[in-house]
């Protein structure tokens, strides 16, 4: 990561301390990419210098990933078409709710683990303790 001070006073933009840019190359399927990342903030070089940034960066997309993409592709969220009254926040209350309920239970993939329970109820029974196993 690299972190600049010298575009903050050139640009508009009320707060701004530091420019960041992130170049991530990465591996998939064989085929090796790269690619760059920008961000601004509002923490000065005093608060955060590169380090820092970096490790909220990752700290960011680690909620996203276990949180956000989880609700958005396992759960699918997006494609719910609940949107009267609370039911939208109470459905919403209800997937965090599994969610943390799985991982609690020592799940890390949480799309196997909702099959499972859909495959084998028993189970979900026992973890819910409505049943013994």
């Amino acid at each position: 990561m690299e972190v600049s001070t010298r575009l903050a006073s050139r640009l508009e933009w009320p707060g701004l301390q530091q420019v960041c840019r992130l170049t991530r190359t990465t591996c998939r399927r064989g085929q090796w990419t790269t690619e760059i990342e920008y961000a601004i903030t509002s923490a000065p070089r005093s608060l955060a210098g590169a380090a820092q940034l970096l490790a909220w960066w990752r700290d960011h997309w680690g909620i996203e990933n276990r949180s956000h993409y989880v609700r958005d592709v396992t759960l699918q969220e997006d494609r719910c078409r609940i949107r009267r009254g609370h039911a939208p926040q109470n459905f919403a209350a209800l997937r965090n709710a599994a969610v943390s309920f799985l991982r609690l239970q020592g799940h890390t993939n949480l799309a196997a683990a909702l099959r499972d329970c859909v495959w084998k109820p028993q189970r979900l029974f026992a973890m819910l303790g409505i049943f013994k196993k």
